[in-house]
């Protein structure tokens, strides 16, 4: 790993420690690519106890001479790991710039979700869906063996349909199925699909409350993507306000920062603040 010395461009301030930052990141998050501005910001004003806001520093030089050093890029073999879920550098990478994140990611950020809401949210395998419609209740019925979804306030069913995700959240308290699109599309059959499973599933854990009254719900005037290929992480960001009660303010110009959010998440087993 590189050393250098940092050429801060102002007087009288001692040059901080921003390699040994650069290196602990690297080393901690596999890549740069959740790496911004403002962490470095944050941690020279954490090293020099200085308001930086009026200097003109030349952070992105900074960290374009750290990465021509390093001998080779992203750290091999790094691995996320976290219970049943393991996310490889390929994985983490689908959170780069504008690429189309992948099932890996979507589960375990679930995950973290139902850790975040001490359980009392339930996040269901991206792959749920898929295998409802080609084997029915009876090939799913065993996936909440020791899960009681009517003790849930929210369940949350992602939904991919060929190259598009979108999101299915389930009331349990007023028993309302509502559908979140990014792209403003409604595949209304999969709501259906998720009614059904919920009366099959009342009716297996015999919950007769929940074998009828459901009411469905087209939810309209929600941030809308601008590309073809934030879906995904339009959906995670779905989940993770909804879960923790916070109202859909974000937007596309956001997505940048959502997702090198998502990826320190991941690495660091968590939801952030």
């Amino acid at each position: 790993m590189c050393k250098y010395v940092l050429q801060l461009r102002y007087e009288q301030i001692s040059p901080p420690p921003v390699p040994d930052f650069l290196e602990g990141f690297f080393l901690k998050y596999g890549s740069f690519i959740p790496l911004s501005e403002t962490d470095v910001l944050e941690h020279l004003k954490t090293k020099t106890n200085m308001d930086l806001s009026k200097r003109k520093l030349d952070i992105p030089g900074e960290i374009r001479r750290f990465k021509a050093g390093l001998a080779s890029a992203p750290v091999a073999g790094f691995m996320v790991t976290y219970n049943k879920h393991t996310l490889s550098l390929e994985d983490l990478g689908t959170l780069e710039e504008q690429n189309w994140v992948n099932d890996q990611v979507i589960n375990m950020y679930g995950e973290l979700i139902m850790e975040a809401t001490q359980s009392k949210v339930h996040f269901f395998n991206s792959f749920f869906h898929k295998q409802l419609v080609a084997k029915g209740y009876d090939g799913v019925k065993r996936w909440t063996k020791k899960v009681d979804l009517f003790s849930k306030w929210l369940l949350l069913v992602p939904i991919h349909l060929e190259i598009h995700w979108s999101l299915i959240t389930v009331n349990t308290a007023t028993k309302t199925i509502s559908y979140y699109d990014s792209q403003g599309v409604v595949f209304k059959h999969t709501i259906d699909n998720i009614m059904k499973y919920l009366q099959s599933e009342a009716l297996e854990k015999k919950q007769t409350n929940y074998q009828k009254g459901w009411r469905m719900l087209i939810i309209r005037g929600i941030p809308q993507q601008k590309n073809d290929s934030d879906c995904g992480v339009f959906v995670l960001e779905y989940c993770r306000r909804l879960s923790m009660k916070e109202p859909l303010h974000f937007s596309q110009e956001d997505m940048p920062h959502i997702r090198k959010r998502i990826y320190k998440e991941l690495c660091d087993y968590r939801l952030n603040d």
